[in-house]
């Protein structure tokens, strides 16, 4: 599964959102107050209108905090915050400016839209050595999973798509298609499941058993998670994906008591 680029997924900047001048504006409260109100409008939130904050625990700046909105998006602070309250206003910030376009008509599940996201995957696959019946499966998944949520934003969508990213990026779709199952299969019994502590566990123990087979490959895959979180972060970009990946890996690497980093940090 692919996560297709500009000009579905990523925020446009707007001059002087990001800049810290004043906080008149509880944006915290705000974030809550916005899903809130869609809730009350009649929005399908299958979790609830709750907003779920998680500071990474630090002793020292700068500090990092991620923001988890109803439909499953995550984003996080974009900025060098000296204080975990204001890593906590900067990931409000941007997940609250992320809600309000949500609204715009470009952002609702389309057949145009389908389009697009489709032929951005496809694009993305090119000239790398995943164009093979396995990306074509993904990408056939990932047409089916939209036109089965046609009306949708992509704030509202964002659990589900993570979940069959996740599953892409594991195997776990290329397994459930050689034992023949059908992507209405996949799509009806995933749409029905959180991406939930049980899951993560799930994909954890196929990590484990490739470590087994392949030793290395969960500290390779840890550093380009966390790579890639990073980078997202710093620009203000959704992060569901590439959080979700760091927190399987680490629960695998956990399970494993430590010894699949062999030692050596993974900021190294």
């Amino acid at each position: 599964m692919v996560y297709p680029e500009e000009p579905f997924w990523v925020l446009p900047t707007v001059t002087g959102f990001y800049e810290d001048r004043d906080y008149r504006v509880n944006v915290v409260e705000a974030l809550q107050e916005f899903w809130q109100m869609k809730q009350s409008r009649g929005a399908e939130l299958k979790n609830g209108a709750l907003v779920i904050y998680e500071s990474i625990p630090s002793n020292s700046q700068p500090y990092i905090c991620f923001v988890t909105l109803p439909g499953g998006s995550c984003f996080g602070s974009f900025q060098n915050c000296p204080t975990k309250a204001e890593a906590r206003r900067s990931s409000a910030k941007i997940a609250l400016m992320n809600s309000v376009f949500n609204e715009h008509p470009s952002r609702r599940i389309s057949d145009e839209f389908i389009q697009k996201a489709v032929q951005d995957a496809r694009t993305s696959f090119k000239g790398t050595s995943q164009i093979n019946e396995g990306a074509e499966s993904g990408i056939g998944a990932f047409r089916f999973m939209l036109e089965a949520n046609k009306g949708r934003t992509m704030l509202e969508f964002q659990e589900l798509m993570t979940v069959f990213q996740l599953l892409h990026w594991n195997g776990s779709l290329k397994a459930m298609r050689e034992r023949h199952c059908s992507r209405q299969e996949v799509v009806a019994h995933y749409s029905n499941r959180s991406l939930d502590d049980e899951m993560r566990s799930q994909m954890a123990l196929d990590w484990i058993a490739r470590e087994h087979d392949s030793p290395g490959v969960i500290r390779r895959e840890l550093v380009t998670a966390e790579r890639e979180l990073e980078t997202f972060r710093m620009a203000g970009r959704e992060l569901r994906f590439p959080k979700e990946k760091k927190d399987i890996l680490m629960i695998a690497h956990n399970q494993l008591g430590g010894s699949a980093l062999n030692s050596t940090s993974i900021d190294d």
